[in-house]
């Protein structure tokens, strides 16, 4: 079954870093404040700057750009911006701004310095950016009204405003929009002790009796991912307590995670079946990206967004302008053979 990438999804894997309609309890888990926001330690020190100079001139802070692989808190942070400017979060998604007048209710609509959050800012409309151009830099948008000879140019002024964009994938943005973003934050993957802090914050919000070794076990399979890790940690409650004691252990969480199908590395079976397919289909590879989706039968999209950038950063998996590779640690992960492949000359 191919899985669509979408935000709304509820046939994804548990794995995958997109949210579901499960998700929705996190919001209860969200920090408030940059103070409680854990990780990403270089973006948080950096924009805890760029937020006291603004508060310290009485300015709006300049727009934001944040852009990561799904899942590591983007939405969170603009809600944290907003919070610690002490203004107002108006959020949207950029497929939802289908139409000029949409955008422009938005706008006009702000009070002054609050903050316009659009998710997936990358898929707006191209004809829409363009109105929000002036919008950011001037303070100013242009609305026609009527047709024919008979139509007319309106300038509105509009309230000073910081544009908090989020992105998956910030090389679909135009340079245009990009350029006009003062702020530009990279979301990296979090390390295994991050989460760690994330689960046991998160365990105790829920009340989930854990201990340490247990929400260990369960930062080491999150795919480097809080959502994940959130989710992960639900779904070993519900083991604990049908199966165990109600306190998950480091015993209980290898369990639970072993019958979902996640690995001790947090591979889940989709990026097993990727790795196999390139090294047994292809040798290894380089192999392209979208003959790997028709191999193993994924959305080529989903399996860039979603699987790649883990598999990448843990080594199993590199990118050549050839195609993809499986690297001598995904032979050993699956307990095959390594017996070299092109991207050794590469």
């Amino acid at each position: 079954m191919s899985i669509q990438f979408s935000d709304d999804n509820p046939k994804a894997p548990i794995t995958a870093p997109i949210s579901l309609p499960e998700d929705d309890v996190e919001v209860g888990l969200r920090p408030k404040n940059l103070s409680e926001y854990i990780g990403q330690e270089k973006a948080k020190q950096n924009l805890a700057i760029f937020i006291e100079g603004a508060k310290r001139r009485n300015e709006p802070l300049d727009h934001v750009l944040l852009h990561g692989p799904p899942g590591l808190g983007k939405t969170t942070l603009a809600a944290i911006i907003a919070s610690e400017m002490g203004v107002n979060l108006r959020k949207t998604s950029g497929p939802a701004i289908e139409k000029p007048k949409d955008l422009a209710a938005l706008l006009t609509n702000l009070d002054e310095n609050d903050i316009l959050f659009i998710d997936e800012i990358h898929r707006m409309n191209r004809s829409i950016e363009e109105i929000l151009y002036p919008a950011m830099e001037d303070r100013q948008i242009d609305i026609i009204i009527g047709q024919g000879p008979s139509a007319a140019s309106i300038c509105l002024e509009l309230k000073s405003f910081t544009l908090v964009g989020a992105t998956t994938r910030a090389g679909q943005l135009s340079s245009p929009l990009r350029d006009r973003f003062g702020i530009d934050l990279k979301l990296e993957l979090y390390t295994p002790d991050e989460l760690l802090q994330i689960v046991e914050r998160s365990a105790k919000i829920l009340g989930i009796p854990t201990e340490p070794e247990g929400a260990r076990e369960i930062a080491s399979r999150a795919r480097g991912t809080p959502r994940v890790a959130n989710r992960l940690l639900r779904r070993v409650r519900d083991f604990a307590e049908v199966t165990g004691t109600g306190v998950i252990t480091k015993s209980a969480a290898d369990d639970a995670l072993t019958r979902l199908d996640i690995d001790r590395d947090g591979l889940d079976a989709i990026d097993r079946r990727l790795l196999a397919g390139i090294i047994r289909n292809y040798g290894g590879g380089p192999v392209g990206l979208e003959t790997i989706a028709a191999t193993i039968n994924e959305e080529a999209i989903t399996i860039e967004d979603v699987y790649e950038p883990y598999l990448m950063r843990q080594g199993y998996l590199t990118r050549t302008p050839r195609g993809r590779c499986a690297t001598r640690l995904a032979y050993e992960h699956l307990g095959l053979a390594f017996t070299g492949n092109e991207q050794l000359s590469i």
